[in-house]
């Protein structure tokens, strides 16, 4: 009996794109595609250090972004310096690795930005453990 192996018996596929013929990869997606409705209005910012001890981690990134999403504007938010990412995106807010101490930038051009900022900004800054009332 032959070991000679076909292309399908070595899991490479038979049908379909080959490597050279395959169309490049999309960018890297930072959850601002729905973000690009904002044109015209003023930027809005808040500087503010992680009050979380243990940085934006799994829970506080989870209260954070629920927050942000029951904030009803658009709101990015970023290390100090670094790339804005989507404040509603779970996956990217625990991408940042915030840890506790380090300054976040939250921004949003939506009006009625500037009460939800302030609320954003007051959750981080104060590390609280559970979603406020007020948020």
């Amino acid at each position: 009996m032959s070991r000679a192996r076909t292309a399908s018996a070595w899991g490479q596929r038979t049908t379909g794109y080959r490597h050279r013929d395959r169309a490049p990869s999309a960018p890297c997606d930072t959850g601002l595609d729905n973000l690009s409705d904002l044109k015209g209005n003023t930027m809005v910012e808040r500087r503010v250090n992680v009050g979380w001890a243990e940085g934006l981690h799994a829970r506080p990134a989870s209260i954070f972004v629920r927050a942000a999403t029951a904030a009803g504007v658009p709101v990015t938010v970023a290390k100090a310096g670094g790339t804005p990412v989507n404040a509603a995106s779970m996956l990217a807010v625990l991408g940042l690795g915030a840890q506790g101490g380090e300054e976040l930038v939250l921004a949003s051009e939506s009006e009625g930005a500037e009460a939800a900022l302030d609320r954003l900004a007051k959750l981080v800054a104060e590390g609280l453990e559970e979603l406020p009332e007020t948020v």
